[in-house]
């Protein structure tokens, strides 16, 4: 098997759910990391019927919904609704994954309370078929960090995702950030950029993130997702102009 190949929609012109699906399809993409946030058309927010006409329209292209990519940031304080709510807006969507964010402080109790409040969401998730992915970002940017607070959690509805730039940045060689992220590993986050002072976007395979080294130590079946972050970057080449090169550039490392 090869790996499968996803885009996040971070790196999309804001678009009605029907062009996303057609990009994504005509690119030759299988999935899709839907950003849930209350400016996109896929949120917590929205009601049934939006749902069920989101996962309609992706079905029809043949493009699985890999992920709700949410911002609960698990080591602050959440509502109790927050959790949950993502956890049903993917098994509702037929996403696999629900992503969130450390966002903490380094300290003993913020990692506490993360553990605690991811603990808590476990149950639903695993009830849901949907897997709770801890992103490697800010305080938990290594595999290390990541790692060590996903060990105290233990339970098959949370796992890892992968952002091979934020260990990148943290200081870990792939070979160490897979070692540790692998025993909880979702799937992977791939994108490129020119230094660790300039993280503008760039396309994949022209900048100095080390995508051949990490991508060769994946198992061969997971998916790889595209995250071009563009939105935060609005110098930055347009994600559509590059899908077509991103996608050769993939399946050149993959085989896909």
């Amino acid at each position: 098997m090869t790996h499968k190949l996803a885009l996040s929609t971070l790196g999309l012109p804001r678009m009605p759910i029907p062009d996303v699906a057609r990009l994504t399809a005509a690119s030759g993409y299988q999935g899709v990391e839907l950003r849930a946030h209350p400016e996109e058309p896929v949120h917590p927010g929205i009601g049934v019927h939006e749902r069920a006409a989101a996962r309609r329209e992706f079905e029809a292209h043949g493009i699985e919904i890999l992920t709700v990519a949410g911002y609960a940031k698990v080591t602050h304080p959440l509502a109790p609704h927050e959790l949950p709510e993502l956890v049903a807006l993917a098994h509702d969507l037929g996403a696999s994954h629900v992503r969130v964010f450390p966002g903490g402080d380094g300290t003993a109790e913020a990692d506490e309370r993360a553990v605690q409040q991811l603990t808590r969401a476990a149950q639903l998730a695993e009830d849901s078929d949907v897997r709770i992915l801890l992103e490697t970002h800010d305080s938990h940017r290594t595999g290390a960090a990541a790692g060590a607070l996903l060990d105290r959690v233990n339970r098959k509805g949370i796992g890892a995702l992968w952002d091979v730039m934020h260990t990148w940045l943290g200081g870990e060689a792939p070979a160490e950030s897979y070692a540790r992220l692998a025993p909880h590993l979702g799937y992977t986050q791939v994108k490129d950029i020119a230094s660790a002072e300039d993280t503008t976007p760039l396309p994949l395979g022209t900048g100095v993130l080390p995508l051949t080294e990490c991508v060769a130590l994946l198992p061969p079946d997971g998916w790889l997702c595209w995250e071009y972050e563009k939105r935060w970057y609005p110098d930055a080449t347009a994600l559509p102009e590059l899908l077509a090169a991103g996608r050769e550039y993939l399946a050149g490392l993959t085989g896909a």
